[in-house]
């Protein structure tokens, strides 16, 4: 009788280790990531560092240009949420201006300004991209720079929210499809349009640093 009870009491404790094990999920494969809209200037400055600007359009030619950088915590294999973010920037928003093309820096009349916080993550994705031989990258360790896109949730000061996607195109290796900037949203409207990073303008760059893998 005693040996029947010892054997339940095992089976149930198994059982319970198993249940447990099942509720906790595998985060093993997680990597924390650093991303950054940059500050660099080919062909002339070919030094990487935080503090950049970039901007994009709405349908109407409007514009907004933010900084920023943070960190988050992508869960294995990039899908999914996550609340285990940081950063945020400063934003700008500015009345249409003529040409109302990607290639275009024009600017109009300022019609707001202030910060913004990151909320969460909505999704990341690695790519393959690496940063070319003469770029010095002040910001981080240079092999762990690779070319993704991160969709983040963030809310301004003014109390508006939006989701602001960060697009990293590194020169080497990088698919084609893949363009360098940002885009965002603001409360209704969508700047959809990404200012192209073009030489001898210091903006519209962008750049991601994977700090932990599944293997560190």
């Amino acid at each position: 009788m005693k040996i029947k009870k010892r054997w339940f009491l095992a089976m149930a404790v198994a059982l319970l280790l198993l249940l447990v094990g099942a509720a906790v999920p595998n985060t093993s494969g997680s990597s924390e990531v650093r991303w950054d809209i940059v500050s660099i200037n080919p062909p002339t400055d070919f030094t990487l560092d935080p503090g950049g600007v970039a901007s994009a359009r709405a349908e109407d030619c409007s514009k907004i240009t933010l900084t920023g950088s943070g960190t988050f915590v992508a869960p294995a294999g990039g899908g999914g949420t996550s609340g285990a973010v940081t950063g945020g920037g400063t934003w700008e928003t500015f009345s249409a201006s003529s040409p109302c093309t990607c290639a275009s820096t024009a600017t109009g009349t300022s019609t707001g300004s202030g910060t913004y916080e990151v909320t969460g993550l909505v999704r990341w994705d690695d790519a393959p991209g690496s940063l070319p031989g003469p770029v010095i990258d002040d910001i981080g360790v240079k092999a762990d720079s690779t070319s993704g896109l991160a969709v983040l949730r963030i809310e301004y000061s003014d109390g508006e929210r939006g989701v602001l996607i960060v697009s990293c195109h590194n020169p080497v290796g990088s698919p084609d499809a893949i363009f360098e900037g940002i885009t965002a949203t603001k409360g209704f409207v969508d700047y959809w349009n990404h200012e192209v990073a073009v030489g001898g303008v210091d903006a519209n760059r962008t750049n991601f640093h994977v700090l932990r893998g599944p293997n560190n």
